[in-house]
């Protein structure tokens, strides 16, 4: 039966003991995420499309930071999951769907928005465990920011689009992977365009665990459970302590790589003029 809406926007379920819970506007706001939360306040975060495994567009680069937000403030959020849907976290990106970035004005909003996305992703005042169900190869920065890491033993890393695209790979995947991993490991992966596989990543000490594939899921929730029941503002200023210096790097170094990219895909347009 579908749930009964509230004038808030909210919707009703049932909690585990039968009692009626309320749950956020937020969970049926955004077209790619998909939000599940259970008694212990943790939450689920899930890219999709459809249902299916996410294919990454402008709306989805617009909502996450969006989304981001919204999590930070909802009080009833003890700790985060971000996973994706089915056998992959997030491997296609629909490059048109992003608009014209060769153009400035363009640019500036999509450069506005991933820079967000990372400051919001390290500043959420509660923890988070990424799970890579599968290929990531689109944006895997947003598992590598997580504060514990599982992979499923299916999963890939490596950045694609840039590569593919021939645009400087700016947005904060360098930061982060060069921070994660340092910075010969880096460089090879993101010139190269090639990938890792899971047990790699868990050697280059990428990934806290590498599980089954069909238990990746289960093993990030209970490790967020456990997080979760800790207190709450030793929750909120450890994922502070242990944040500084990402968020440092961050906020000195990605909107100039940015840039950087902003004026590679505005040379590629250039370059394709008849």
């Amino acid at each position: 039966m579908p749930h009964p809406v509230l004038s808030t926007g909210a919707t009703v379920r049932l909690a585990g003991d039968g009692a009626s819970v309320t749950e956020p506007s937020y969970f049926g706001r955004y077209d790619n995420l998909a939000f599940e939360r259970d008694d212990e306040g943790v939450l689920v975060l899930r890219f999709h499309t459809d249902g299916g495994p996410v294919v990454f567009t402008g709306r989805t680069h617009e909502d996450f930071p969006a989304a981001l937000e919204e999590i930070s403030l909802d009080r009833d959020n003890k700790a985060l999951v971000i996973t994706g849907t089915g056998d992959a976290f997030m491997d296609r990106i629909d490059g048109p769907s992003l608009g014209e970035i060769f153009k400035p004005v363009e640019w500036e909003k999509i450069r506005a928005e991933g820079t967000k996305v990372l400051q919001r992703l390290v500043d959420l005042p509660m923890p988070v465990v990424g799970v890579a169900n599968g290929p990531a190869l689109v944006h895997s920065e947003y598992l590598l920011l997580a504060d514990i890491h599982i992979a499923s033993e299916r999963a890939r890393y490596a950045d694609e689009p840039h590569p593919a695209f021939g645009i400087t790979g700016g947005d904060g995947v360098q930061v982060v992977w060069e921070e994660v991993a340092g910075t010969a490991r880096a460089k090879w992966l993101l010139w190269t365009g090639e990938s890792i596989d899971a047990r790699t990543a868990l050697q280059w000490g990428v990934v806290s665990e590498v599980v089954a594939h069909d238990r990746a899921v289960a093993r990030g929730v209970e490790i967020a459970r456990g997080l979760a029941a800790k207190p709450a503002l030793y929750r909120a200023l450890q994922k502070q302590t242990l944040g500084v210096g990402l968020r440092r790097r961050i906020v000195q170094d990605v909107p100039f790589g940015m840039a950087l990219e902003g004026l590679t895909a505005a040379d590629l347009a250039y370059q394709q003029k008849p």
